[in-house]
């Protein structure tokens, strides 16, 4: 694995290989590593072959580097900024409020005292 790739540092690299899960970018002749699907682009994305190809040269940022694995994380999302429409977006999502019960029924004159009237006929209804 090349010393010169450091987790933060962003690099080119060349498409080589696309999954389902993922995109193989070479970084140079003896290196290469892996963008995420959820890591190719702000957003969702369903199918890759959408964004990426074989061939695309890319720039990517280096996530992470396990030596011991031989395996480099690596993200085009990284280098974008956000679209602004999604920074607006998350910002106006209503926070979730905690719902409040109030409940003034405190002779039980309300909910379901029909069924409460009924259970005593119905009861005297099964014993006769």
């Amino acid at each position: 694995m090349s010393d010169k790739i450091e987790v933060g540092s962003v690099v080119n690299g060349k498409v080589t290989g696309i999954q389902p899960y993922g995109a193989f970018v070479s970084l140079d002749e003896s290196t290469q590593g892996l963008v995420h699907i959820s890591e190719v682009t702000h957003g969702f994305v369903k199918d890759i072959n959408d964004y990426l190809k074989v061939g695309d040269e890319v720039s990517v940022k280096v996530l992470s580097v396990d030596e011991k694995a031989g395996k480099i994380g690596l993200s085009i999302r990284a280098t974008e900024e956000a679209p602004v429409q999604q920074v607006e977006e998350k910002a106006k999502k209503p926070k979730k409020r905690q719902a409040v019960v109030i409940n003034n029924d405190t002779d039980g004159s309300q909910g379901f005292n029909t069924l409460k009237d009924k259970l005593q006929e119905w009861i005297a209804q099964s014993q006769a």
